[in-house]
C-alpha cells in the first residue's frame, strides 16, 4: 500500500460536517479532510499491518502535511526507530494542539529521547514546541509506569518557572502535566502540592489558575485514597 493509496483512502473517508467541526476545538481545518478520530484510529491499525515499512510510510505520511495523515503517521510509525532530529523536525511543523497531543501521547513518549525533549520544548518559546514539551510531562507520567519518582520530579521545577506564560495552549498543559504528575505516588504528590502553591504566590493570572486549578484535584479525596491505597 503506497502513500498515494493511503490518501486517496483517507480522502474517500472525508466529511465536510466533521471538518467544521475541527473549527469549533480550535484546529484549523486549511489542510484537514475531517475524519472522526475512531475512524483515523482503525485506519491505522489496519495500515500498521499492511506497510512493509512503517516508519519510510510515517515520514511520507508526515511531509504531506494533512492534518489525518500526520495523526496516522504517529500511530504507525515505530518509537524505535524514531530519532532525535526526526523528533525536532516534526515539532516545528506543529501547528495544533491535536497534532501536538495525539503525536506525543502516541510516538513521542515512547522513543528514548522523550524525557530529554520534554525539557528542551518546554524552554521553547513557539507556542506548540513548547506546549509539546510538557504534553511529553504530562504523557510520559501516565504511561512511563516503571518511571522512578525522580525522573518525573525533574519536571516540577520547569513546571514552575513557566507558570507566567500566559498563552491558552501553554498554560493549560503545564498544569496538566503538574496534575498527572502529582497522581503518580503519594511522594509526588506531596511534591506537587508544594510547587502548585508556589505557583499560585506568583500571582499572575496564569499562575494563580494553574495553582488553583491543580491543588482543587490533588488535594480531592478521591485522589489523595487513590493514592493511600499505593503506599507501600
Amino acid at each position: 500500500m503506497t502513500v498515494d493509496d493511503i490518501i486517496r483512502e483517507l480522502t474517500q473517508k472525508s466529511d465536510p460536517a466533521n471538518r467544521a467541526g475541527l473549527d469549533r476545538y480550535g484546529i484549523g481545518t486549511t489542510n484537514a479532510l475531517g475524519i472522526r478520530v475512531p475512524d483515523i484510529k482503525r485506519f491505522a491499525n489496519r495500515l500498521r499491518k499492511q506497510v512493509t515499512d512503517r516508519h519510510a510510510t510515517a515520514l511520507e505520511l508526515w511531509g504531506t502535511g494533512i492534518f489525518e495523515a500526520r495523526a496516522v503517521a504517529a500511530l504507525v510509525d515505530d518509537p524505535k526507530q524514531v530519532t532525535s532530529g526526526q523528533m525536532d523536525s516534526w515539532a516545528t511543523d506543529f501547528a495544533d494542539w491535536a497534532t501536538v497531543d495525539g503525536t506525543c501521547s502516541y510516538l513521542f513518549c515512547r522513543t528514548p529521547f522523550a524525557y530529554e525533549k520534554a525539557m528542551e520544548w518546554a524552554e521553547r518559546e513557539q507556542e506548540f514546541v513548547k506546549r509539546a514539551g510538557f504534553s511529553l510531562m504530562a504523557y510520559l507520567a501516565i504511561h512511563d509506569k516503571k518511571a522512578p519518582d525522580e525522573k518525573l520530579a525533574a519536571f516540577l521545577p520547569v513546571i514552575e518557572r513557566h507558570a507566567q506564560d500566559d498563552r491558552n495552549f501553554i498554560k493549560k498543559a503545564a498544569n496538566w502535566a503538574l496534575r498527572q504528575i502529582g497522581k503518580r505516588s503519594v511522594y509526588l504528590n506531596g511534591l506537587s502540592v508544594a510547587t502548585a502553591e508556589r505557583i499560585h504566590s506568583q500571582g499572575t493570572k496564569s499562575a494563580k489558575w494553574i495553582g488553583s486549578d491543580a491543588l482543587r484535584e490533588l488535594r480531592s479525596p478521591s485522589v489523595q485514597q487513590r493514592l493511600a491505597k499505593k503506599r507501600p
